[in-house]
């Protein structure tokens, strides 16, 4: 096949390695106390998101942003096809994938909610708090919202496989294996989360690159 019939598939997965980290930077960038780390209560998330307009777009971005992550993972589960890590890369991708479509639930459930929260009276607010905590702390069925751990930990494992195999070069994967393993620290330490973020954006952005000038995947390998 062809690098000019290859382009237009090329060039939106390569879209997809542009948009995605800088979405994350985006996202993380704009929560509250950025240099001011510590872990949250369930309280103390829910009071620093409401009415919070420049946070919630963040998180609407990010769900917004999650067919993207399944776009990378794919693309990285054939790079490492008919390798000696293809299944490593299959069974990552699998459960970056799971874990993509959680993160997208978690989006809906807790942060769009949050914004139509903001639309009622701070009395009217305060009556629904005990309702919000239950949110926050995943009660109920919003246990299953934990899968989203399945993200860092499905494209750690392909990052590891794409190390073994050197489908991508060291300097290139170690720093993408490190930002995904981050990405997933707990709320109130974002400056951690934005650090690993611009760790994926230095190895995912030249990669996406070098993906839109339609060079077949064998030469992504060098």
């Amino acid at each position: 096949m062809s690098s000019a019939s290859r382009a237009p598939r090329d060039i939106g997965t390569g879209v997809a390695f542009l948009i995605f980290p800088a979405v994350f930077i985006f996202a993380f960038a704009v929560h509250p106390g950025l240099f001011r780390p510590h872990l949250l209560s369930s309280t103390e998330i829910i009071l620093r998101a409401r009415g919070n307009a420049l946070l919630q777009l963040g998180h609407v971005l990010v769900l917004l942003n999650t067919p993207l992550l399944i776009v990378v993972a794919l693309h990285f589960i054939k790079l490492l096809d008919r390798t000696a890590s293809a299944r490593a890369g299959f069974i990552g991708g699998s459960l970056a994938i799971l874990g993509a479509v959680i993160l997208a639930a978690d989006k809906g459930a807790l942060c769009l909610t949050m914004s139509a929260f903001d639309t009622l009276s701070d009395n009217e607010f305060d009556q629904l708090m005990p309702g919000v905590l239950a949110m926050f702390d995943k009660a109920g069925w919003l246990i299953v919202l934990w899968g989203i751990l399945l993200l860092p930990v499905g494209f750690a494992i392909q990052a590891i496989a794409l190390l073994r195999t050197h489908a991508l070069p060291r300097w290139q994967a170690v720093p993408f294996l490190v930002g995904v393993l981050l990405v997933g620290t707990p709320d109130g330490l974002e400056i951690v989360n934005l650090t690993a973020s611009v760790l994926m954006a230095v190895v995912l952005i030249p990669y996406g690159a070098r993906l839109i000038t339609a060079k077949p995947i064998g030469e992504l390998r060098c």
